[in-house]
Formats: structure tokens, sequence, C-alpha cells
């Protein structure tokens, strides 16, 4: 599934192409997939097939499509706060870019079936906060696995504010689902080969809408332990936090209000996002445009206004051969202001390291 927009030389240019083809459309959701690159959650043999709009699978890891990502998170209308619950979380990207925008105070859980993959996707995970130049950016809610068959949870387990089921659901299994779910909450999941989108209104009122057509492998069904009882899925309890966590929390708060109160006062506006480095334009290309509907696959050329303007085309490729022999300019490497600060303050190492959460970087 997916092939519904270009790819990208990088996770950038495939949010790019993301919200220019409205997959991504609200800014929460745009931030947190350029916060994580789609590449790092890739073996490194596989990377080159990163920035495409495929899924990629290889023995029991898995990834959707970006385009169906995208329209997972908007559909899911995240916010602080939450708590999330991702039936099937594999290799932990979607919880990973979840957790940025529920942020400390959210809880973010995940059961998956195999045990190989919850080990990928706590060494992914365990690589974001150590490494990523983002992490530093939000107030993260740190998914939590579990393994096991998500149709197995167990029947006193807390209902959650947003689930999502990354499996083909099947009719049997909709109202098992949906009372996962808290009123006034949303799941979203593959049903019946629609992605859908399901709003709990009241105790048993619930609001259905179809996003589009999918198509997923299908839920495994859970087998009988030697017993012949259910093996229950036990979801980790909500954890409360500790005082010096919360204190860490508190100030990394404060700091990162200093450094936008600086900001302000010597720029005279608000942080901004930062301006990505502009890449060398390329030539224009035809067309090709592939409309999947259902399972018919139709295919069409359309023709672009510029193909039959060659004095264009000349004056374009003149240019790009006068770049190719300039230098290319590179963008200047990110500055972490919050960590400058925190390793200015006239304070113990120790507890400097603790409030950087012990990163390398």
């Amino acid at each position: 599934m997916g092939g519904a927009v270009s790819a990208g030389e990088d996770n950038d240019e495939l949010i790019d192409n993301l919200k220019e083809a409205q997959y991504i459309r609200t800014e929460l959701v745009e931030q947190a997939f350029r916060a994580i690159d789609r590449a790092d959650y890739y073996l490194e043999e596989f990377k080159e097939n990163a920035y495409k709009d495929l899924a990629w699978k290889h023995g029991n890891i898995h990834l959707s499509a970006p385009c169906i990502y995208s329209e997972v998170m908007e559909a899911l209308d995240l916010q602080p706060g939450l708590s999330f619950l991702n039936l099937g979380s594999g290799t932990g990207y979607l919880s990973s870019m979840v957790g940025l925008i529920l942020g400390p105070f959210g809880v973010n859980h995940g059961v998956e079936l195999h045990s190989d993959v919850i080990e990928y996707a706590k060494q992914k995970l365990d690589f974001f906060i150590r490494t990523s130049d983002s992490f530093d950016k939000f107030d993260f809610c740190e998914p939590s696995f579990v393994i096991g068959n998500c149709l197995e949870i167990s029947p006193d387990c807390s209902q959650y504010d947003r689930v999502y089921c990354g499996a083909g659901v099947q009719k049997e299994h909709e109202a098992y689902m949906k009372n996962l779910l808290k009123v006034g909450g949303i799941l979203v999941m593959p049903l019946e080969e629609k992605l859908t989108k399901i709003t709990r209104t009241g105790p048993s009122a619930w609001e259905t809408k179809k996003i589009l057509a999918v198509s997923f492998a299908p839920l495994i069904q859970p087998c009988n332990s030697e017993s012949g009882k259910p093996r229950l899925v036990q979801l980790p309890p909500v954890a409360v936090r500790s005082l010096q966590d919360l204190a860490r929390i508190a100030i990394r708060g404060t700091i990162k209000k200093i450094i936008h109160q600086e900001t302000v006062s010597r720029n005279g506006s608000g942080l901004k996002n930062t301006p990505r480095f502009k890449r060398r334009r390329v030539r224009r290309r035809r067309m090709e445009t592939i409309v999947f509907l259902d399972k018919e696959v139709f295919a069409s050329r359309i023709s672009n206004p510029s193909d039959d303007n060659s004095c264009e085309d000349l004056e374009e490729e003149r240019r790009e051969e006068e770049e190719k022999t300039l230098p290319e300019a590179k963008p200047e490497p990110p500055v972490n202001f919050l960590r400058q600060k925190v390793l200015s303050l006239p304070l113990p190492d120790p507890l400097k390291y603790y409030l950087l959460y012990y990163r390398e970087k």
C-alpha cells in the first residue's frame, strides 16, 4: 500500500510531498513527522527505500506507507495529556511520533505479537532518545511496549482516549476494539479494507467515518495456551511520575521559556521553525499519475504545460550546468540551545546529565 506521493531525497522532502498532497494537514502532525527520521527505523541495507511512499516488511518487521501513517495521525486528533494504545506497535515509529504530541503527562502503550520486533522497537527508541536532534525540542511521552496478541487484552484493563490498530480487523472484532475506548475517544483501524475512524460519543453511541481504501494483513487469531485458557495480555499500569522526574520536566520547561524570551528580545519575534536548506532545483519532468480504486489500478499520463516549452527547458538546463560548477552550500548544523543552557548551569555534572536524559549530544 502506498505510492500516493513522490519519493523524497530525505525525510524533510518526503514530508513536503505529503503536505502538498494534503495527507499532512496540521502543524502538530507535521512537526512530529519532521522530528523523527523514517530512515532510522529501517535496517541499514534497506534505507535507500525509506523516503518512498511505500510499505516495508522484512521478516516480522513492518512499516506502513508514509501516506497511511499521515492519515492515521490526522484522524487520531492527538492532544497533549491523552492516553494512546497502539495495537500491533511494530517498530515503534508511530508510537514515538505520537509521544511527541502527547507530552510528559500522556500515556503511550503498545502491544506487539513478536518478541523480536519489541526488541527492535526498544533499540530504535533508545537510539532516538540518545541521539536525535529533535528530542530536546519536545516534551516526550515515552512509549511502553508489551508482548502479546491484541485480541487477548485483559478485560479489566483501562480504556484509552485514542486507539490505533495496525492490522486488518474483521467485523466480528469491531465491538471488541470499540470497548477499548473511553467515551469521547477515537479509534482508527482498517475495518473490512477501509481505514475507518470511530468516535465514541456515548456509552453505547458511535460515529463512524470511512477514510480511504487500504490493504492490511489481517489480525492473527489467538491460540489458547496448553491449559486451554487464553493468554491474557496485561497492559502496563499508568505510572505516577516521581518527584525527581517532575522536577526535571519543570526545569527543562523553564529553560525553554527563557530561551524563547531571549529569542523574542533578540529578534523581535518568537521561535520559528528553522528554515530548511533549499536544495538545488531539479528539472521538471512529465508526471505519471496512478490511481488506486479498490483493487483496480488505473494509470494515466498527465501532460505538463511546460513540456511544450522547449525554450524554458533549455534555459533551465543551462542554469543547472552553471550550478554544477559551483560548490554546493551546506546547511549550518542545528544548535541545541537547551543543551547549551543546561551545561552552563552552576550544577554538578551528574545533575546536568540527568536534566539532559544522559543524551550523547
